[in-house]
């Protein structure tokens, strides 16, 4: 189409006062306060000279904006990197300082740098050994350093930095976050064709609630996403803190979602009560710097919840938005145990373009066929449309008629993924958040994020059901005012 889109600005999601943001950078929860540092242009909406934007949150859905945390220097730019606490001092700053780790770039090279904060991150102090790793046999892409704290089984503890460095991953360890040491290499010769890799991120994850744990290895690819474009691939593995192996051969492809718009994933460090919690940004590099702006350009997706589930097929990650967004914004619908027809009357008067839906399905009835499908940002000849075939068991997101999409070839398409159901149950919760949908799908299981951009009067919303079939559940929030 090429009316012009109304560039809303999301309630639950973060974005940048102004300007352009890409990578999430430096996630970590320091003094009840989540920090959200961020890859930042402040000069422009499009890419340029990175910079480290920064805020903070006490439940990650309201943030305060605080002035720039990193600058480029005489270096280089700043890229992506990891933000830790060093509560016993072991790189000499002093104990409880905020040490940012990141990689700076120039246009021949690029290695790894760190900075340190005495005052919960408001203003940092390059350290004047940078940089602290360099690697002139890694090529010109090496960067995106992820630092963390690693804790052997016999009460030892050392310091992990797991960098990208073209088609693999490189593990080095310390004691002291100055001087590193490579331990193994990851991913080498093994699916080249997604494009190089970046941002790692290794973390250890809950399987089914329990005590037993594995480690997830996160990474982005620049192309072959799952939607075309870029994707966050992960493994599942063992991880002795020197070398991670993972579960199955790693030229499988597992992808963390399958919409178009979810890359450069980061876990926050030290999260309180044992959460795993990650965000990633909602867009693709195939379209980035084209996308619609309301000046700013740039947007991180809602943060969600992590755990891995046994399925038949063996581990699965599961990703769920945060508790807190329950919470948030004012219930519109809320029914139980009703016909399809009588959920789909009480929507014809919800309208919003700031929605989250979660509705549960039960589709086990004999001669129960078709489609399940779930319209959002409606209007006269826009709509996106939440799909699910009971035949196929794919579930998909279709934007081909969500509103401006001509800025992109390829942008107008439906992504999908195969979820099947649980005992004939369907279970969809849908975040509308002005420009992006974001659908998590039999628990979290399945996950497809897409940017959207319809335009103003595109509000209302429908259900089409499968005659046969009963709507267990249907909760409607409206999130206007979520952060307000």
């Amino acid at each position: 189409m090429t009316r012009s889109a109304a560039v809303t600005r999301p309630t639950v999601h973060f974005t940048p006062p102004a300007a352009w943001l890409n990578d999430p950078n430096g996630l970590v929860h320091v003094d009840d306060e989540y920090h959200v540092f961020y890859q930042h242009h402040p000069a422009s909406d499009v890419w340029g000279p990175m910079h480290w934007g920064h805020a903070v949150s006490t439940d990650l859905l309201r943030w305060q904006h605080l002035p720039i945390a990193l600058e480029p220097d005489e270096k280089g730019t700043i890229f992506s990197g990891t933000a830790v606490v060093d509560d016993d001092d072991t790189a000499g700053f002093g104990a409880g300082a905020l040490l940012a780790f990141f990689t700076h770039h120039t246009d021949r090279q690029q290695f790894q740098s760190v900075a340190y904060s005495h005052d919960r991150g408001r203003t940092f102090t390059k350290y004047e050994g940078n940089p602290i790793l360099e690697e002139p046999s890694a090529g010109p892409d090496f960067r995106d350093p992820k630092v963390f704290r690693f804790h052997g089984d016999e009460g030892e503890a050392h310091w992990i930095m797991v960098v990208a460095a073209g088609h693999c991953l490189r593990l080095y360890r310390s004691d002291d976050l100055l001087n590193w040491k490579p331990t193994s290499t990851f991913g080498e010769g093994q699916a080249d064709h997604l494009g190089v890799f970046e941002t790692p991120d290794l973390f250890p994850v809950a399987v089914d609630d329990g005590d037993s744990r594995r480690w997830i290895l996160s990474v982005g690819h620049l192309s072959g996403g799952p939607a075309d474009g870029s994707g966050t691939r992960y493994f599942i593995g063992a991880f002795d803190g020197e070398v991670f192996v993972p579960d199955q051969d790693a030229s499988v492809v597992r992808w963390a979602d399958h919409g178009a718009d979810f890359y450069a994933a980061q876990t926050w460090s030290d999260a309180p009560d044992g959460r795993r919690i990650w965000a990633g940004w909602l867009n693709n590099w195939r379209y980035a710097d084209t996308i619609p702006s309301g000046g700013w350009r740039g947007t991180l997706s809602v943060p969600r919840q992590l755990g891995l589930v046994t399925t038949p097929s063996g581990l699965t990650l599961v990703q769920q938005p945060i508790a807190e967004l329950r919470g948030a914004g004012l219930e519109v619908v809320s029914l139980r145990d009703v016909d399809p027809t009588d959920a789909a009357t009480a929507l014809t008067g919800v309208e919003g373009t700031h929605l989250d839906i979660e509705l549960t399905l039960d589709l086990s009835a004999p001669g129960v066929t078709g489609s399940v499908e779930l319209a959002v940002a409606m209007g006269a000849d826009e709509r996106t449309v939440v799909r699910y075939d009971t035949g196929t068991g794919s579930i998909s997101v279709d934007r081909r008629a969500s509103g401006l999409a001509d800025f992109a070839e390829g942008f107008a398409a439906e992504h999908s993924a195969t979820l099947g159901t649980v005992d004939g149950v369907l279970a969809l919760r849908v975040i509308l958040d002005g420009t992006s949908v974001e659908v998590f799908a039999g628990g979290g299981r399945v996950v497809i994020s897409d940017l959207i951009f319809p335009s103003g009067d595109s509000r209302a919303v429908s259900l089409v059901a499968p005659a046969g079939s009963r709507v267990v559940a249907l909760d409607v929030r409206d999130l206007d005012t979520a952060t307000g």
